[in-house]
C-alpha cells in the first residue's frame, strides 16, 4: 500500500498552532489509522472471497457428481439397448 501521507494536508493555522514536530506526528497517526482501517478492510475481503471460492467449489462438486451419475443411468440405457438389438438381430438371422 502507498504511503498516505502525501495526500494529507494540514492547514497551516493548524500547523502553526501545533507546531512542525505535531503535525508530523499527527499526520503520522492519521497514516497509522489509515492503513489499519485498510488492512482491516483488505482482511475481511478476503475473507469473504475465500468463502464465496469454498461455496463454489462445493456446489461444483455436486453438479459434477450429480452429472456423472446421469451419465452413468444413460451409458446403462444405452448399452441395455445395444445388446438387446444385438440379441434380436441375431434371434432374426439365426431363426
Amino acid at each position: 500500500m502507498g504511503n498516505v501521507a502525501e495526500f494529507i494536508y494540514i492547514p497551516e493555522a493548524l500547523r502553526e498552532r501545533l507546531g512542525e514536530q505535531a503535525s508530523k506526528e499527527l499526520v503520522e497517526v492519521l497514516n497509522q489509522a489509515v492503513r489499519s482501517l485498510h488492512k482491516g478492510v483488505d482482511e475481511s475481503t478476503a475473507e469473504r472471497i475465500e468463502r464465496r471460492i469454498a461455496e463454489t467449489k462445493t456446489e461444483i462438486i455436486k453438479e459434477i457428481a450429480g452429472a456423472k451419475t446421469e451419465l452413468l443411468k444413460w451409458m446403462l440405457v444405452f448399452w441395455v439397448g445395444q445388446v438387446l438389438a444385438i440379441v434380436a438381430f441375431l434371434y432374426t438371422l439365426l431363426r
